[in-house]
Formats: structure tokens, C-alpha cells, sequence
């Protein structure tokens, strides 16, 4: 079966980085573009970015632009985070997920698969 768990995740000074990672196993994981989204307390769960399945094409939410990266191993069936200049805006649950094919979605109902979810904590 499909498994993805994330982690990385942490508490951090606004300013900081952080690495996040999501392992895959249970498919292949080369055939899937790959997500992460970010759910704050009281908020819906809202887009991060994506990556095709050969990692030539990526999308990020504004909000994220500039300051987060997505990329991928497809040897290592990962795919990671790259956050910097972090806000305490930022704070949130971090899912990656499954796309249901091999192209980007900004949508969650395109993805079929998540994680449990690594907890981010940026404090001012």
C-alpha cells in the first residue's frame, strides 16, 4: 500500500530554515508529480507547491515564492521542503501528497495520497 511520512519539521526563530522530507513507499514513486501542502490551526488546508514527476517542472503558492524550494530523489523515493526566510505566518501542519498523475496540481482533490503531516513552528 501507499505510504507517505513525512519529517523535518520543528520549531524555528522567524528567519529560519528548515528541511522537510517525505518519504515514499508502496508505488512508483517516479510515475507521480509529488505535493506539499500546510494546514494552519482554524484554517483549510491550502497549497505549498508541487513538483512533476521528474522534477523539471515546479509551482508554488505566492505566499511561498522566493523563499521555499521543491525538489526531488527519485532514487531515494523523496521528496522534500526547502523553507527559508520563515515567518511565523508559516506555522502550520506540512503534508506531502500523491498527485494522481504524473503532471502538477494545485488543487487538493488531484491528490489521492498523504501523509500524517510534520508540525512547523516559527516563532517572531
Amino acid at each position: 500500500q501507499v505510504q507517505l511520512v513525512e519529517s523535518g519539521g520543528g520549531l524555528v526563530q522567524a528567519g529560519g530554515s528548515l528541511r522537510l522530507s517525505c518519504a515514499a513507499s508502496g508505488h512508483t514513486f517516479s510515475n507521480y508529480a509529488m505535493g506539499w501542502f500546510r494546514q494552519a490551526p482554524g484554517k483549510e488546508r491550502e497549497f505549498v507547491a508541487a513538483i512533476t514527476w521528474s522534477g523539471s517542472r515546479t509551482s508554488y503558492a505566492d505566499s511561498v515564492k522566493g523563499r521555499f524550494s521543491i525538489s526531488r530523489d527519485n532514487a531515494k523515493n523523496t521528496v522534500y521542503l526547502q523553507m527559508s526566510s520563515l515567518k511565523p505566518e508559516d506555522t502550520a501542519v506540512y503534508s506531502c501528497a500523491r498527485a494522481i498523475s504524473s503532471s502538477i496540481y494545485t488543487e487538493r482533490t488531484f491528490y489521492d495520497y498523504w501523509g500524517q503531516g510534520t508540525q512547523v513552528t516559527v516563532s517572531s
